[in-house]
Order: C-alpha cells, then sequence, then structure tokens
C-alpha cells in the first residue's frame, strides 16, 4: 500500500522520505515479478529486502542537497515555466530512490567480484541463493548458482532504477496525463500525489507521468556509464597488479567520486533547472567530496570496526583491492626500504588471521601512509568547503550541505 511522507525539511530527514519512496515501488514491482513465476517473485523480495535492510543513503542526500542548491540560487530563471517537473520535491526524491537502487546493483555484483560473505552484517545475496539452492537439494553447485542468481538480482535492481527514474511502475502503463494499470496487471491505488500547502505531506501515488527534463536524463545516463566503467577499471588494477596511485585516483574518479557526490548534485540542481554555473561548482565540490569518501573509506577498509562498517575488517587487504592507501604505502615503502615493500605485498589478495592483519597495519601506519591519506582528506575537504562557501545557493542549504561534508569526510562506518 502506498503512503504519505512529510516533504523533507532538512537532510537529515531525506533518508526516511526515501525509504518511503523506495517502499512505495516495491509495493507495485515486487507483485510484478511473482506475476512472471513465484521464483522471480522470491528473487525480487530478495533485492527489496537488501535495499531496505540499510545504508548511508549518501546518494540521496547529495541528490537533494543539488535540489535545494539549485531551487535557492538568486536570480534563477525557471527554463520551463509550463512544467511542474523537477520543481518540486517529490521528483529529487524520486531520483534520489532511484540511486539507491543503483547502489544496490553496484554492492551485489561488488560483494561477487570481492567474493565477500557478508555485507552491513548479513549474509550477501550470492550467498543467500547459495543458502537456498543448496536447502532445496537442486541440481548442479550451489555456489555457482548463486553467483549467477546474485548476477541477475543486481541486473534487476540496475533495471528497476532506470524504471523509478524515469517515472514508471512495472505493471502500470503509462500516459502523458495518467497513469493506469494494465488489465494483466493488479490494480493500482489512482490518488493523486500532492503537495499540501498547509500539511508539507506529499503523496506517494499519482496518477500523473513526470518525465526527467533532458538534461537530468542525459546526466543519469554519463552517471551509470562512468560508475560501471570505473567498477571495470578496478577488476582491471586488481588482475594486471597495478599498484599506481594515478591507477587507483582513476577509479576513485568514476567508481565513487562522480557516482556517489558529483553526479547526485548535478542532478538535483538540473533537476532545479541550475544554471551551468552553478552545476559546474556543486561538479567541482563534488568531485573533491567524493575523492575525500573513496580515502576515508579506504582507511575503514583496513582499520575500521566490523560492527560499523559491516565489513570484515582488512577485507580490502584480503581481497586485493588496489586503494590510494596501499598504493601510497608501497610507494612509501619501495622508496625507504624495497623489502619493507616486499613485505607489505606478502599481505595482499589472500586471508590473514590477526596477526597478520595486525602487521599489515602497522606497516600502513609506520611509512606514513595513513598520515598522507589523512592530509589528503582535509586538504579535499577544505577545497570543497571553499567552494561551498563561494557557491550561489542559500544560507540554510549551505550550512547543511557544510555539515554533511563535514561527516563524510571524517565518518566512521
Amino acid at each position: 500500500m502506498t503512503s504519505a511522507f512529510p516533504t523533507p525539511t532538512s537532510l537529515d530527514a531525506v533518508p526516511a522520505a526515501v525509504e518511503t519512496e523506495l517502499r512505495n515501488f516495491f509495493d507495485v514491482a515486487v507483485p510484478a515479478a511473482s506475476d512472471i513465476a513465484p521464483v522471480v517473485g522470491t528473487a525480487a523480495e530478495l533485492v527489496r529486502d537488501f535495499v531496505l535492510q540499510g545504508g548511508k543513503r549518501i546518494r540521496p542526500v547529495f541528490a537533494f542537497a543539488g535540489w535545494r542548491c539549485g531551487m535557492s540560487e538568486s536570480g534563477r530563471v525557471d527554463p520551463d515555466e509550463a512544467s511542474t517537473v523537477g520543481r518540486e520535491a517529490r521528483d529529487a526524491l524520486r531520483v534520489g530512490a532511484a540511486l539507491e537502487l543503483v547502489q544496490a546493483c553496484a554492492l551485489i555484483h561488488d560483494d561477487i567480484i570481492d567474493r565477500s560473505d557478508t555485507r552491513r552484517g548479513q549474509p550477501t545475496l550470492h550467498r543467500v541463493f547459495q543458502s537456498r539452492h543448496a536447502a532445496a537439494s537442486w541440481a548442479g553447485d550451489p555456489a555457482d548458482h548463486g553467483v549467477a542468481a546474485a548476477i541477475l538480482a543486481g541486473d534487476l535492481a540496475l533495471a528497476w532504477a532506470d524504471d523509478l527514474v524515469h517515472d514508471h511502475r512495472p505493471g502500470v502503463s503509462t500516459s502523458s496525463t495518467s497513469r493506469e494499470t494494465s488489465s494483466t496487471s493488479r490494480e493500482t491505488s489512482s490518488t493523486s500525489r500532492e503537495t499540501s500547502s498547509t500539511s508539507g505531506e506529499t503523496s506517494s501515488a499519482t496518477p500523473e507521468y513526470r518525465p526527467l527534463p533532458p538534461a537530468v536524463g542525459a546526466t543519469w545516463a554519463a552517471m551509470r556509464t562512468e560508475v560501471l566503467g570505473g567498477q571495470f577499471l578496478d577488476i582491471v588494477n586488481e588482475a594486471s597488479g597495478d599498484d599506481s596511485a594515478a591507477a587507483a585516483y582513476r577509479v576513485m574518479e568514476f567508481k565513487t567520486a562522480a557516482y556517489t557526490v558529483a553526479r547526485p548534485l548535478e542532478l538535483g540542481a538540473r533537476l532545479a533547472g541550475a544554471s551551468e554555473d552553478l552545476v559546474a561548482t556543486l561538479r567541482k565540490i563534488g568531485h573533491d567530496l567524493g575523492i575525500a569518501f573513496q580515502l576515508r573509506d579506504d582507511q575503514l577498509g583496513v582499520f575500521g570496526d566490523p560492527e560499523r562498517t559491516g565489513k570484515p575488517s582488512g577485507d580490502d587487504l584480503v581481497s586485493g583491492k588496489r586503494t590510494a592507501l596501499l598504493a601510497t604505502a608501497l610507494r612509501r615503502a619501495d622508496d625507504s626500504d624495497p623489502a619493507l615493500g616486499s613485505r607489505l605485498r606478502t599481505f595482499i589478495g589472500r586471508p590473514l588471521d590477526d596477526d597478520e592483519l595486525g602487521s599489515a597495519r602497522a606497516l600502513l601506519v609506520d611509512v606514513g601512509a595513513v598520515a598522507e591519506m589523512e592530509g589528503k582528506i582535509d586538504d579535499l575537504l577544505g577545497a570543497a568547503l571553499a567552494a561551498l562557501d563561494a557557491a550561489d545557493i542559500g544560507d540554510d542549504i549551505r550550512t547543511e550541505l557544510t555539515a554533511v561534508a563535514h561527516r563524510t569526510a571524517h565518518r566512521e562506518a
């Protein structure tokens, strides 16, 4: 059943509003999958549960922040006064929810690539499918089935992301003025989605079709290619053993910086009809914050508390991930004492016991790599804050986005 939710009055309220948007989408999408076959519906339920089991929702927060930046730009001229699409909070929330589905695809596939057993303290999706195969005593290898099923589940999440961002619902026909359930699908509510001027509530069921403005659609398309390209670069770096910082930063630029912060900010700003100058400013802010986010992620991948990160400690070393932290450590170790570099390389890409993990961590600290990365994070945060301070946006969103920037760079999970 669809439900109403208040339009977020702060960035802190965005995750809850986006979760409501996601639940409303799943209320239609999961039954549509079940109509194909019960086992397809079960897979769809697992994707739904994976998306709703947690996460920082950082991409929707930045998308909504970009929208508020665009709406607060001084002298803003609405490029299309005949349409309200993109000028209402519901559109920004819909894009934010779609970003979470792209993220679900990325995480599901990442866990397969990294051979991870847990995510957010729960079994990864390919392990869930593997367990179900074994419990049912099906033919074939359970692990192979788990990987194949999870690949398709990730693909489903990505397909759903495109459906949602373009305001389509599986099993529901779309027209320019109304959305009606097809004769072969369940009936859906025709309740209008309205933003109340008195209560600030938005109904999540709407018969109105609200396609993305072309500039927003183009940004969305570019982002999808970038994140997949960044992921491909990541696995090539691991396979080729490219330990260079340049390779690590190239991956970060597309897999993380653009996709996590820069493009979400841009998507929101373009929805609001922001000027190209503001879009460019937000992209720069997003690039710097996105790199800082990943550099912090690299630290957490080695030193993070599993209770807070939801991932095993030292997972990046075990999986052989070519991070900027590792590249910096190897460079500094090779420069000071090649034997240190050789020793550090023995800890990469294999299971580590507690003593070995402790030794690897100590090496990263002793060669100065951790301190160098902390310095880069601070520099990137400073540059982003300076650009944010000078941006042509409202004071309220500037203050909120500044707080989010600090949390992004100095998070512990």
